[in-house]
């Protein structure tokens, strides 16, 4: 136990091994920041409370799905009522890419996620005017296309990016994300990171010039300037006009040339720097590669790290929640979702419980009385004598009014 700090469960009146709604609280946020193990040990070291790994993935996870279906449920409302948008900023950055996550059996499964923020310029020393991008916040899924599109429709709700008056897309050139960006915003400025643009420019001239030759630097410098600088039309020339000839493997030199043509002519539009620049867009999407390493990779990519599938979404969900800032929002909102998962279990527990019906009991059976045959004289006789009862009153026959006569 650290110095100074006394146990958890006495400092929140708990009986030793019970978890408190604050506990849980606790548990989950730091198994959404550390590895379990790791959460394990510093809620030890530091409260004196012996809480499992395991116990620490379970409310983790668990927490993660809450969070899933609550975001699912404000999908299907915004679908069902489609309300206006609220204000965005006026000019909003949305970049969207993939990370590829271990999960159990060896598999890898890509995980999209979406990056948003609000862009404002900003002078520099020398007069020059840079955008930068402030404010981001981040969505998170294991999906294919369609359904992250369709799921993203929350985050795109809550930061306006619907009702935002200028939208950059900074992308790079995939169809899933051209795809979706085309659902929401087909106004949205379209823009392809310049660090994949210059990728592509990099390996021509690296197949042309060699690796990392001073040929090959000269070349790439001056094309990156001219397509921060000039009309993207310069550079696709200068990519046309490469000598390939000049390789040691000119066919592989021409086919890399070929390669970056194919890639980046269709996307000339995207390519104009110069305009986007001036127009106080950003022109990369590095907020992007920290955006999967901030939120998918420092967390779900540890050593030794693999996941059940069904528990990548929630895990994601949650380290969204936490990198966007938004903790103190969506907690209470779990909670609530955790309790009514909880009475929706007792009552489908008590369902299956049907009453043991006991077994009716046998009727009883009632013994019937024997017959008495009489004799026949003896009929004559009882039909022969007098009444002993008439209108309800004894005769003087009837044995009652007999005199008694004491034995002698």
């Amino acid at each position: 136990m650290g110095p100074g700090f006394p146990p958890l469960d006495e400092a929140l009146g708990l009986l030793p091994g019970e978890l408190s709604p604050r506990l849980v609280e606790g548990v989950v946020r730091l198994g959404t920041q550390l590895p379990f193990e790791r959460a394990a040990e510093l809620l030890r070291f530091f409260w004196g409370v012996d809480v499992s790994a395991e116990t620490i993935r379970r409310h983790t996870e668990a927490a993660g799905a809450a969070l899933v279906a609550v975001e699912t449920q404000d999908r299907d409302e915004l679908e069902r009522t489609f309300p206006a948008a609220p204000p965005g900023p006026a000019v909003a950055q949305w970049s969207m890419d993939g990370a590829f996550v271990p999960l159990t059996g060896g598999e890898w499964a890509e995980v999209k996620t979406a990056a948003f923020g609000a862009v404002h310029t900003v002078t520099k020393a020398d007069g020059e005017r840079e955008a930068h991008t402030t404010d981001f916040s981040y969505f998170s899924r294991l999906a294919d296309a369609e359904a992250f599109g369709r799921d993203l429709r929350v985050e795109l709700h809550h930061r306006g990016i619907q009702a935002a008056p200028t939208v950059a897309a900074i992308n790079d050139g995939a169809e899933w994300i051209q795809g979706i960006v085309d659902t929401y915003r087909r106004d949205a400025v379209r823009i392809l990171d310049f660090a994949h643009a210059t990728g592509y420019l990099a390996q021509a001239a690296q197949a042309t010039f060699g690796p990392d030759t001073p040929a090959t630097r000269a070349w790439l410098t001056g094309q990156a300037h001219a397509l921060q600088h000039a009309s993207p039309e310069v550079v696709l020339a200068a990519l046309r006009a490469l000598p390939c000839t000049i390789s040691a493997a000119p066919a592989a030199a021409g086919a890399a040339r070929d390669t970056a043509l194919g890639y980046l002519e269709p996307r000339r539009k995207q390519l104009r720097y110069a305009d986007f620049r001036a127009q106080g867009y950003p022109i990369g999407s590095g907020a992007m590669e920290s955006a999967c390493k901030l939120v998918v990779e420092a967390r779900l990519k540890g050593s030794g790290m693999h996941w059940a599938r069904p528990n990548v979404s929630p895990m994601v969900a949650l380290r969204a929640a936490v990198c966007s800032g938004r903790w103190d929002a969506v907690w209470p909102r779990i909670a609530q979702e955790r309790r009514r998962q909880a009475r929706d279990l007792r009552v489908l527990r008590l369902g299956k419980r049907r009453p043991r019906l006991e077994p009716a009991p046998a009727p009883r059976s009632v013994k019937a009385k024997p017959t008495i045959h009489l004799s026949s004289a003896y009929q004559r006789m009882r039909a022969a004598a007098p009444p002993t009862i008439v209108d309800g009153r004894p005769t003087a026959d009837h044995p009652f009014r007999r005199p008694f006569k004491k034995a002698g």
